[in-house]
């Protein structure tokens, strides 16, 4: 199963843990936390990408 990608730059679509991933989408190991719509954060290098690798469980920006 391929996991979607995003850009530095571009809104979480969810809250919670970011893992980066290289160009050619091997892991890197290091994770950013972002809140749903607010921009993800630059990545260390350039091609870098995020994906979601924990959901937040908090409840943060489900419909109520």
């Amino acid at each position: 199963m391929v996991a979607k990608t995003y850009k530095p730059g571009q809104q979480a679509p969810i809250s919670g843990e970011f893992g980066i991933v290289g160009p050619r989408g091997g892991a890197t190991g290091q994770e950013r936390t972002a809140v749903q719509g607010s921009p993800l954060p630059p990545t260390p290098k350039p091609g870098q990408r995020y994906v979601v690798d924990r959901p937040a469980h908090n409840g943060a920006g489900k419909p109520k």
